[in-house]
């Protein structure tokens, strides 16, 4: 399958896992693709693959600021403020990895997307 149809498929299959998610799951959805994407920067990095890691890094940022877009600040008290510091910080870090070439930052912030992907889980696995 060519790039194209790869992407079309994505894009499928994102549509289809979207139209009915609950706000947990299409949280979780950003953080999974955040995850993989975080992997691919990674790659890159290693690989000294400039041009794809910055493309990679940009995904990442537009995928944090969905998250951090989607934060009710004025509903969610203090929680929430922090869990917005924490999205800029990480998009703080990804850009220093890029420039730094630091496989080792993109690391921090992986474990840090794995830590609100357990998290929001946890929260899924409850129920409403």
């Amino acid at each position: 399958m060519d790039q194209f149809g790869y992407g079309s498929y994505q894009s499928v299959g994102l549509s289809s896992q979207t139209a009915s998610a609950s706000p947990v799951q299409l949280v979780l959805v950003l953080l999974d693709g955040l995850a993989d994407e975080l992997a691919r920067v990674r790659a890159h990095i290693e690989a000294r693959r400039y041009e794809a890691k910055g493309q990679g890094i940009c995904k990442c940022i537009d995928l944090i600021t969905a998250l951090s877009s989607s934060l009710d600040f004025e509903l969610g008290g203090e929680p929430v403020a922090d869990l917005g510091r924490l999205y800029e910080y990480m998009i703080l870090r990804i850009n220093e990895a890029g420039i730094a070439m630091d496989a080792a930052m993109v690391e921090e912030v992986s474990a840090t997307v794995e830590t609100l992907r357990q998290a929001w889980r946890s929260l899924e696995a409850r129920g409403p």
